[in-house]
């Protein structure tokens, strides 16, 4: 896979957290907690992806209280995300929707605490391991004096629209449809979950982007460019292992299929199209520091955060084992406890 492709980042220095030791030890001890992983084969899969070591180096400049937390925020997005993905439930349309429910009404609970009540009355110790995690995820990362009303609807937002992506997909599996292109890449930055990631950079910074610099469109370009390198850089590493169990929501899968390329071909193309979306990136942060000189602070912070989300994404990508399981034992990583149907 390194044909070349170190070039693309070469413009992106790489930085690691010094709480990286901490982070593994914190995310192992929480994981086992909440029971999050219970399987052996679950549990081997789990440590070889090193969610903790990806943290450090995403979000190089947070604290030691913010690497723990993201560190646990990307072991229970990825876990939640095989289970759609690679398992039955990425394939049952109505148990997405019920999953879908149960997050965002935890979410929402905080902001109107009548919100649990529409549970039907569940109580916590019935609650599947993903709900009661993100209970607690919610809680630490909403803490006094970190998170805005304004950044808690938008956070909320962009989960809801990365399920109702999830939602697509799974439409796509039942009805054997394939998308283009073009579709495919306006879903999968949502599909990816990376604008609920990049929120989260505000989160561990101890920050917050004005209404008037998130919603301008030079800062959307810039947004939406990072994005895009992110969640292509991943297609690349991901695509073995999705073509291994069927999976065709790849966008190198999807230029090999519409253009009748074969795959070394296909994979080519990505990088050329990921290295014009770093170029892309760089001019529209450019333009976003001349459009808002009097958030320069901010904007440095944040910007600081996109860059090290490209650069260390592509660096744990190249290193994971976690897309190296292309034939990982009919999915025995699976656990399926983690989205119970009954309890929800």
């Amino acid at each position: 896979m390194d044909d070349g492709s170190d070039r693309v980042f070469e413009t992106i220095l790489p930085k690691t957290s010094p709480y990286i030791e901490s982070a593994r030890a914190h995310l192992d001890a929480w994981v086992s907690d909440l029971r999050l992983v219970r399987k052996k084969a679950s549990e081997q899969r789990f440590v070889r992806a090193d969610f903790a070591g990806f943290a450090s180096i995403t979000y190089p400049d947070a604290g030691e209280a913010g690497v723990h937390l993201i560190a646990d925020w990307f072991a229970w997005l990825f876990l939640v995300d095989d289970e759609l993905d690679d398992g039955i439930f990425g394939r049952d349309l109505d148990h997405v929707k019920r999953v879908m429910g149960a997050i965002l009404t935890t979410l929402q609970a905080t902001d109107d605490p009548r919100a649990r009540a529409t549970r039907g009355g569940t109580s916590a110790d019935a609650e599947p391991a993903a709900i009661t995690a993100l209970s607690d995820l919610w809680r630490r990362t909403i803490a006094p004096s970190s998170a805005s009303a304004a950044w808690r609807r938008r956070f909320i937002r962009h989960v809801t629209e990365c399920f109702a992506a999830a939602s697509w997909e799974a439409e796509n599996r039942v009805r054997k449809t394939i998308p283009t292109e073009q579709e495919y890449i306006d879903k999968r930055r949502h599909t990816g979950a990376i604008y609920v990631c990049m929120d989260l950079i505000e989160i561990v910074e101890n920050v917050e982007l004005p209404g008037e610099v998130f919603d301008s469109t030079v800062f959307q370009k810039a947004l939406d460019a990072a994005c895009n390198v992110v969640c292509w850089t991943n297609d690349v590493y991901s695509l073995e292992k999705e073509r291994g169990l069927g999976e065709y929501h790849n966008l190198a899968y999807l230029v090999e299929h519409a253009r009748g390329l074969g795959t070394r071909r296909a994979v080519a193309e990505v990088w050329k199209l990921i290295e014009a979306e770093v170029q892309s990136y760089f001019a529209g942060e450019g333009a976003l520091f001349s459009a808002f000189p009097q958030h320069a602070a901010v904007l440095s912070r944040y910007a600081a955060g996109m860059r090290s989300w490209m650069r260390g994404n592509y660096d744990w990508s190249k290193r994971t084992y976690r897309y190296r399981d292309a034939n990982d034992a009919k999915v025995a990583y699976l656990e399926p406890a983690l989205t119970g149907r009954q309890a929800l």
